[in-house]
C-alpha cells in the first residue's frame, strides 16, 4: 500500500480545481535493498514551486489530518470560498423558509485521498475492506474521502442569520462569520467513493507521517539534544524502563553522594540551625538527585573533528547544522519505526525545505547525501522501511538533483497561484514531451535533451514569474537592461534564457503546463540564396520567401513559407511567440538588424557601429555620414557583425549604463516591444 494521491478543497489557497497532488511509491526503493546502492531520487516525490504558493500547506493538510484532526480553525478555510458563501447568505438567508435552507451550504473541509495497493503484495488491507466494493478487488487504487463538517448546520444558520441581521458593515460581517466559524464545533467524517458515510474509522491507523522541519535549529546545542533523545530511546528499548543495569548505579552514586554530603555540608549546616532554632522545627536535607533523565539529557557533548581537533558544535556551520539535523530526525525515525505497521500502514516522511542555509553545492548533492545516510541506516537496521519521501522545496539545485538522478520529471508537483488559487501541475515525461507514434526515437532524444539542458540552464524557470526565450546573446544582454529599465516589469522575477529556435521549441509543452508566462523571441530566418547572401541584398517583401524557423513553421501549420503570415506574433494560451514584421520598409532576418533598421538614427547606436566596424560604418555612410544608408545596409551590418555578437551586445550595453539622458537610449524593435506589453498585462492581471 501507498499514498498515491490527495485532492484539496476550499483549504487556505486551495479551491475546488487543479488541486490534486500525485506521490510515488516505495517499491523500487523496497527493491533497491539488496543493491550496492540506494538511489532514492526516482522514489521521492517532489513538490516545487514559489513562495508562498501552497507547498507547505500540502504537508499542513496531511499532518492535520493524520496527527492534529481537531487542528483545523476558520484561518484554515479559503477565504474567497467563505466570502461567496457569505455573499450567498446576505443574498438568501434573511428570507429563506425551512425547505430553502436546506439546500443552503454551511463551511465544509475536504480532503480525497487515494491509496495505490499492489499486485501481489503482503500488504494487510484490513484498514481499507470498508472502503471497498466489490469492483475494487481488481483495482489498483481506491479513494477515501474526508470531510470536515459541522456538527450542527441548523445552529450555525441560525447565527450566521444573528449576525446578517446585527451588522451591515461588510468587514464586520466577515470578521464576525470568522468568529464563528472558529467558535462552532466541527467533526471529521469519512466516506467511500459511493459518498457513504464510514463510521468508526481514524486516518491515522492507515498512514503514518513523519513531518521533518528543515529549519529547526532552536539553539547552540540542538544536535546535542538531538542525539541525546536518540541514544535514550536505544537505550530504553534495549534495557526497558525500570530496573536495567543503569538505573541501578544510579542509585547507587545518589546513596553514595547523599551520604557524603551529609558529612561534609548537612551536618554542620543543621548544627548551626540548631543555635538559632530548635531542629525539631528547622532542618534540612542535602541529597544527591541524580535520574536516567537527567543523565540522557546532558549525555552527549557534540563536536566536529577538524584536522584532528575537536570543534564545538557553536562554531558548526549552519548549513552542516541543518543536515544534521534532519539526519538525526531520519535516525530517530528508523529507530522508532514499528514492525507490526510494515504491512498494515502508508508510512510517509515529508522534509520541508531542507535547503534552508545550505550554499548551493548542498543542495546539488542533498538527495545524494540523504540517499547515502538511509543507505547507511538500512545496513545497520534489520527493519523492512518502506516510507514514501516528500520534499518541498523552492531550489532549482535540489529540482536539478531530483531530475538529474532520477533520469525523468516524473513524481515532481509544480504548485503556483492561478486566479488567487493554488494550482498544481502533476509534471511527467508523457506532458513535457508527448507521444509520438511516428516519431518515437526523437521524442526520446528531445526528452534526453530537456532533462540535460534544464540542469545546466533554464531550471529557474520553475521559479519565476514569467520567462523570455531568445535565440542570441545579444538579446539576451540587451533585454535585461531594457526589462530592469521598465517600471513595471523590474517589480517581477523574470528570467531570461538563451536557446535557439531549434532547440526551444523542445520547451514548449513544458511551458504551457507550467502556466508561466512566456514570450518566445525569435527570429524570422528568411532562407536566402548564395547569391542574396553575397550582395547582401535587402528583404522588402516575403513573397515566395521561406523560413527555417522550426518555431514559426510549427505554429504556422507546419508550413516554412512566411508569405502566409497574418500578423508579427502567435499567441497560444500563456505562451507569446514574437518575431520580425517589415521595420523602416524592410524585413530584418535577426535582432541584431531589427535593432539597427529601429535605430539607424540614433546617435548611440551609430558610435558603436562606428567602433565596431569603422571602415564597413565609413564605407556605407559616406563622408557626410548619410545615416539613411544604415537602413539601406541593415543586413550587411549583420552579416558583418555576426562574428562580434558578444562584444557589440556588451559594448551597447556599456553604453546605455553611462549614458545620462534616457530619451538617447535606443528603442527596442517593435515586436518585442509589443511582447513586452503582453507579458506585463499578463503579470499585473495575476497580480
Amino acid at each position: 500500500m501507498y499514498l498515491k494521491s490527495l485532492k484539496i478543497y476550499n483549504f487556505r489557497k486551495f479551491g475546488m480545481d487543479n488541486n490534486k497532488i500525485e506521490f510515488v511509491d516505495a517499491k523500487s526503493f523496497q527493491e533497491q535493498r539488496s543493491e550496492k546502492e540506494i538511489n532514492i531520487a526516482p522514489t521521492t516525490t517532489l513538490i516545487v514551486g514559489k513562495n508562498n504558493c501552497g507547498k507547505t500547506t500540502i504537508i499542513k493538510a496531511l499532518d492535520n489530518l493524520i496527527n492534529n484532526k481537531d487542528a483545523f480553525k476558520a484561518n484554515d478555510f479559503n477565504f474567497l470560498y467563505l466570502k461567496k458563501l457569505l455573499d450567498q447568505y446576505e443574498q438568501a438567508i434573511l428570507k429563506l423558509d425551512d425547505e430553502s435552507k436546506e439546500r443552503i451550504e454551511t463551511p465544509y473541509l475536504q480532503f480525497n485521498i487515494g491509496i495505490g495497493i499492489e499486485d501481489n503484495s503482503n500488504d494487510l488491507v484490513t484498514n481499507l475492506v470498508r472502503f471497498m466494493k466489490l469492483d475494487d478487488i481488481n483495482n489498483s487504487e481506491l479513494e477515501i474521502g474526508i470531510k470536515v463538517e459541522l456538527e450542527n448546520e441548523e445552529v450555525f444558520i441560525r447565527d450566521v442569520k444573528k449576525l446578517l441581521e446585527k451588522n451591515h458593515n461588510s468587514s464586520i460581517r466577515f470578521s464576525g462569520f470568522l468568529e464563528l466559524i472558529n467558535n462552532s464545533v466541527f467533526k471529521t467524517n469519512y466516506y467511500n467513493a459511493d459518498n457513504d458515510k464510514i463510521d468508526n474509522f481514524n486516518i491515522k491507523n492507515l498512514i503514518e507521517l513523519r513531518p521533518i522541519k528543515a529549519n529547526n535549529i532552536e539553539s547552540e546545542k540542538c544536535l546535542s539534544k538531538a542525539f541525546s533523545k536518540i541514544i535514550e530511546y536505544r537505550y530504553k528499548s534495549l534495557f526497558g524502563e525500570e530496573g536495567n543495569d543503569l538505573n541501578s548505579k544510579i542509585s547507587d552514586i545518589n546513596e553514595e553522594l547523599t551520604k557524603l554530603i551529609s558529612e561534609k555540608h548537612t551536618h554542620s549546616i543543621n548544627e548551626s540551625l540548631g543555635e538559632i532554632e530548635s531542629n525539631e522545627k528547622l532542618k534540612v536535607l542535602l541529597r544527591a538527585d541524580l535520574t536516567f533523565q537527567k543523565v540522557m539529557n546532558n549525555l552527549i557533548k557534540y563536536e566536529y573533528v577538524e584536522r584532528d581537533m575537536n570543534i564545538p558544535e557553536n562554531q558548526f556551520g549552519l548549513g552542516y547544522t541543518n543536515l544534521m539535523m534532519i539526519i538525526a530526525d531520519l535516525i530517530d525515525y528508523m529507530e522508532k519505526y514499528p514492525e507490526n505497521s510494515f504491512n498494515s500502514k502508508v508510512n510517509v516522511i515529508s522534509i520541508e525545505e531542507p535547503e534552508t542555509f545550505m550554499h548551493p553545492q548542498m543542495q546539488e548533492l542533498f538527495i545524494k547525501n540523504i540517499n547515502e545516510a538511509i543507505a547507511s541506516l538500512l545496513k545497520s537496521k534489520n527493519k523492512n522501511v518502506n516510507s514514501q519521501l516528500v520534499i518541498t522545496t523552492h531550489s532549482s539545485h535540489i529540482l536539478n538533483s531530483k531530475i538529474h538522478s532520477g533520469n525523468t520529471f516524473n513524481n515532481i508537483n509544480y504548485v503556483t497561484i492561478k486566479n488567487h488559487h493554488t494550482h498544481v501541475v502533476n509534471l511527467h515525461d508523457d506532458i513535457i514531451i508527448p507521444k509520438s507514434e511516428t516519431n518515437t526515437h526523437k521524442r526520446e532524444d528531445d526528452l534526453k535533451f530537456l532533462k540535460k539542458h534544464v540542469k545546466y540552464k533554464v531550471s529557474e524557470l520553475f521559479f519565476s514569474d514569467a520567462i523570455i526565450f531568445v535565440e542570441g546573446v545579444t538579446e539576451e544582454t540587451l533585454l535585461k537592461y531594457y526589462i530592469d529599465s521598465n517600471d513595471k516589469l523590474n517589480k517581477y522575477y523574470i528570467s531570461v534564457f538563451n536557446i535557439d529556435g531549434a532547440h526551444g521549441i523542445v520547451y514548449h509543452d513544458l511551458i504551457k503546463a507550467l502556466k508561466v508566462p512566456a514570450l518566445i523571441i525569435t527570429d524570422l530566418d528568411i532562407k536566402r540564396a548564395d547569391k542574396e547572401k553575397e550582395s547582401f541584398k535587402q528583404i522588402s517583401g516575403l513573397k515566395d520567401r521561406l523560413t527555417t524557423n522550426e518555431t514559426i513553421k510549427k505554429y504556422n501549420g507546419g508550413s516554412d513559407r512566411l508569405e502566409e503570415l497574418q500578423h508579427e506574433k502567435f499567441e497560444i494560451e500563456n505562451v507569446y511567440i514574437a518575431y520580425q514584421g517589415k521595420i523602416k520598409g524592410y524585413y530584418a532576418t535577426s535582432f541584431e538588424e531589427a535593432f539597427i533598421l529601429t535605430n539607424y538614427e540614433n546617435e548611440l547606436l551609430n558610435s558603436v557601429l562606428e567602433k565596431m566596424k569603422p571602415k564597413i560604418y565609413e564605407d556605407i555612410t559616406g563622408e557626410n555620414k548619410n545615416l539613411n544608408n544604415i537602413k539601406e545596409n541593415s543586413y550587411k551590418f549583420q552579416r558583418k557583425l555576426s562574428n562580434n555578437k558578444s562584444d557589440f551586445a556588451n559594448e551597447l550595453l556599456y553604453k546605455f549604463i553611462i549614458e545620462t539622458e534616457e530619451t538617447r537610449i535606443p528603442s527596442l524593435p517593435q515586436y518585442i516591444d509589443s511582447g513586452l506589453s503582453w507579458l506585463t498585462k499578463k503579470l499585473e492581471g495575476e497580480k
